[in-house]
C-alpha cells in the first residue's frame, strides 16, 4: 500500500460523502496504491451510517468507530494504527482542508522528508477566537521547543509510517507531533496549503481547549529536554535545592555556635527538607537514566487497548451493517 488518507469525523455527516469524493478526486492522480480511513469519533448523528453506505461501493474506503466520543487525538491515532500505508497523509473531516494539496505533500515526502506539515496561509475562520489564539499558540510552541512551525495546529500533513507510528499520541498531542520527532532528528517540512470556510455543521474547537494545548505543551517541554540526559537535567534541578540546603544548615550551625546559644528549629528543618529534595531529585534522574537506556515503549499493548474501544469496518463487512 502506497498512501493512507486518515480522517477524524465527529458529527460531520452533511461531510462525508462530499469529503470521500473529494479525497479520491485528489488521490486517484498519483496513485491506485491507496486507502481512506475515516475514524468515527462517537459522533451522534449519521456520520456512522453514510460512511458505511460508501464502503459497500468502494473498497478503497475503511471505516473506524468509537463506542464514545475520546477527542481528534486518540481518533487519528486510530487510524494511523491501522493504516497500511508507506504514507499517511492526516486531514479534518469538516472540508476546510483541501485534498487538491495531498499530491504536494507527497511529493515532498518523496524528496526525502520524514513529515510534511500543511501551512493555512490564508486562513478562513473566525480572527479572535482562532487565528489571533492560534498565532500566539504557534509563537510559544516554536519558542518552547525550538521547532518553528507556523501552523503546528493544521491537521493536514504527510508522514513516513515508520516514523508516525514510533510515536505515542494522547491528550492533543497531535499538533506537537513534529516537535516529538525532532528528538529522533526527523527531516521537516512545511508548504502552503488551502483553507475553506466551513460549510456545514459548527466548529468543534473554541477556546477552551487552551488550557490543554498549554498543558501539553509542558509536556512536550518535559520530554524534549530530558530524553538524551535525564540525568544532567534533573541535576540542574537539583543544584538550587543543594545550595538552600547548605545556606540553612551553615545559618543555624553559625547560630548555634554564637552567643545565642540556640538557633531553633526552623532553618535546620529547611536544610533537612532541601537536602531530602536534592536526594530525590537525584534518584530520578538516575531513575531517568536506566528508563532511557533500557526501556521501550510497547506500541502493541497501545494498540490491543485501542481496539477493544472501536469497531473496524472493510468493504467486505459493510453488507451487514445497517
Amino acid at each position: 500500500m502506497e498512501l493512507s488518507i486518515i480522517v477524524p469525523l465527529y458529527n460531520e455527516e452533511e461531510c462525508v460523502r462530499p469529503l470521500y469524493e473529494s479525497i479520491v478526486r485528489g488521490v486517484v492522480p498519483i496513485t491506485d496504491s491507496f486507502e481512506i480511513l475515516f475514524v468515527d469519533d462517537g459522533s451522534q448523528d449519521a456520520t456512522w451510517l453514510r460512511a458505511v453506505e460508501i464502503v459497500r461501493r468502494d473498497s478503497h474506503l475503511k471505516v473506524i468507530r468509537f463506542r464514545k466520543n475520546y477527542g481528534q487525538t486518540p481518533a487519528m491515532a486510530a487510524g494511523i494504527d491501522h493504516a497500511m500505508g508507506r504514507i499517511l497523509v492526516t486531514m479534518d473531516g469538516d472540508m476546510q482542508n483541501d485534498p487538491a494539496d495531498i499530491p504536494a505533500l507527497v511529493d515532498k515526502i518523496n524528496q526525502g522528508f520524514d513529515i510534511v506539515v500543511g501551512w493555512r496561509h490564508d486562513r478562513q475562520d473566525k480572527l479572535i477566537t482562532r487565528k489571533i489564539p492560534s498565532k500566539i499558540a504557534n509563537w510559544l510552541i516554536g519558542k518552547v521547543t525550538g521547532v518553528p512551525i507556523r501552523d503546528n495546529g493544521c491537521s493536514l500533513k504527510a508522514y513516513r509510517a515508520e516514523l508516525i507510528k514510533q510515536v505515542p499520541l494522547y491528550s492533543e498531542m497531535h499538533r506537537f507531533i513534529p516537535a516529538m520527532t525532532s528528538i529522533a532528528g526527523a527531516r521537516i517540512a512545511e508548504i502552503k496549503v488551502r483553507h475553506h470556510a466551513r460549510q456545514f455543521g459548527v466548529s468543534k474547537y473554541g477556546l477552551s481547549r487552551i488550557y490543554k494545548v498549554l498543558l501539553d505543551l509542558l509536556a512536550i517541554k518535559t520530554i524534549i529536554s530530558f530524553a538524551a540526559r535525564p540525568f544532567l537535567w534533573f541535576a540542574s534541578l537539583a543544584v538550587p535545592a543543594a545550595l538552600i540546603s547548605l545556606m540553612a544548615f551553615f545559618s543555624s550551625f553559625f547560630a548555634f555556635f554564637s552567643g545565642a546559644g540556640q538557633s531553633g528549629l526552623v532553618m535546620p528543618g529547611i536544610a533537612v527538607l532541601f537536602a531530602a529534595l536534592t536526594v530525590f531529585l537525584l534518584f530520578c534522574g538516575a531513575l531517568g537514566e536506566l528508563i532511557y537506556k533500557t526501556g521501550d515503549i510497547d506500541l502493541s499493548r497501545l494498540s490491543s487497548l485501542a481496539a477493544r474501544k472501536l469497531t473496524v469496518v472493510h468493504a467486505a463487512d459493510a453488507g451487514e451493517q445497517s
